[in-house]
């Protein structure tokens, strides 16, 4: 009977975590730095570009205050369907890894 209550018990809400875009940071950028809204974006979004561009080249790409993004490779591997229990093989696989840097640590 207890587990019952327990089941029907509402779970507790979740703290809603804001969420910046791309083009509220360029809105942020334009205001601190006397650009345009347009240009902030633009300058933005071919920053965004080039560092897509690096990783799948397979360079690090290290931003000074914030860390390093790199690709690392995971291998193919054994995994279980959670719904039916049959083991399944994951294929390998790449990934975006992130390393914050030691400034970003100790700012958070």
């Amino acid at each position: 009977m207890a587990k019952a209550a327990a089941k029907a018990a509402p779970k507790a809400a979740k703290a809603k975590v804001e969420t910046i875009s791309t083009r509220q940071l360029a809105v942020q950028i334009a205001t601190k730095n006397e650009l345009s809204n347009k240009a902030a974006l633009a300058l933005l979004d071919d920053t965004i570009e080039l560092i897509t561009k690096h990783l799948k080249k397979g360079a690090r790409v290290r931003l000074n205050g914030l860390g390093i993004l790199m690709v690392r490779k995971r291998a193919a591997r054994m995994g279980r369907n959670p719904a039916t229990g049959e083991a399944i093989k994951i294929k390998a696989s790449k990934k975006v890894a992130f390393r914050p840097a030691k400034e970003l640590k100790e700012a958070i």
